[in-house]
């Protein structure tokens, strides 16, 4: 009896492991370390049965490792899953000691949330916003890609508007979000928000060298009522994706075929109640005359 008394306590003693991870400690069970198939487990346990000499007096198994995320590493074992930081470079740091503890599907899932997050970055779409006409022609004269600009500007408005004037107003501006964010590769987007005294015009310019313009679209127009004047904004929707196309063509830089295909099919995708006429109903023979039309005129 007195030898079955000794052995229980030593029994339950030893389920018990304290680790020193570069010099932060930590207590933990070789039930938790058991959890999963890892290169952790296989190291802590091995050095606790031979008591090697990485095994300190006063029994801590030390691993020379940061020991930053290993709680983190510690939470995964017991619970199968753990929050992430928000921060890329925290999320690399705990995939490399995941890396080197062997722990795959903590490895798998820091590998998941950096891939959302690169996506997530890839998704912003610039916008180039200018204050001057000057700042607007120089950027222009540089660009390498066709550069569609947008004047909006309320601050000029000496009349008051028509009844769907404000409408109108919103489906351009969402128009040309929608515009940027699909043509984003293919062009330079420009929004003129101060330098400009139009209150909405869309103007289209070719690529590199001089400052080219290819086609304009005013939305702007003034309307007389009995006892005063007042502004009028249309919605010229087919009008200005037809100009954006041409002026997207004139890009040397990719395949005409693959071009006109993949341009065609983006735009006619903004909404899908469009009434475009430019959508890829159009035939060969009308697009083909529709863009050596275009070129003609400039």
């Amino acid at each position: 009896m007195g030898a079955t008394a000794v052995n229980e306590p030593k029994s339950e003693i030893s389920n018990y492991v304290k680790l020193n991870i570069g010099g932060s400690l930590f207590y933990t069970t070789v039930t938790t370390l058991s959890k999963l198939d890892s290169k952790l487990r296989d190291m802590v346990l091995s050095e606790v049965a031979q008591n090697a000499e990485t095994l300190e007096s006063e029994g801590w198994v030390f691993i020379d490792r940061c020991g930053k995320h290993f709680g983190t590493i510690l939470n995964f074992l017991r619970d199968g899953s753990v929050p992430l930081p928000e921060t890329c470079v925290e999320i690399s740091e705990i995939l490399a000691e995941t890396k080197y503890y062997g722990i795959s599907e903590l490895h798998d899932a820091c590998e998941q949330a950096l891939q959302k997050k690169r996506n997530r970055n890839t998704n912003i779409t610039w916008v180039t916003l200018i204050t001057s006409q000057n700042e607007a022609q120089k950027l222009i004269s540089v660009s390498s890609k066709p550069v569609v600009k947008f004047a909006i500007n309320r601050h000029n408005n000496k009349y008051s508007y028509t009844g769907a004037s404000d409408d109108n107003l919103l489906k351009n501006i969402e128009l040309f979000d929608k515009l940027a964010e699909k043509h984003k590769e293919r062009g330079l987007f420009i929004k003129d928000v101060i330098g400009s005294n139009e209150i909405c015009c869309w103007t289209f310019y070719g690529p590199g060298g001089a400052v080219k313009k290819v086609a304009e679209v005013c939305c702007t127009s003034i309307v007389y009522a009995t006892d005063k004047k007042h502004t009028k904004v249309d919605f010229p929707e087919t009008r200005i994706l037809e100009e954006t196309m041409n002026v997207m063509l004139l890009d040397t830089r990719i395949n005409k075929s693959v071009q006109e295909h993949e341009l065609i099919e983006a735009t006619s995708s903004l909404n899908g109640n469009c009434r475009c006429s430019c959508s890829s109903q159009w035939s060969d023979v009308q697009w083909e005359n529709s863009t050596a039309s275009t070129l003609e005129h400039n």
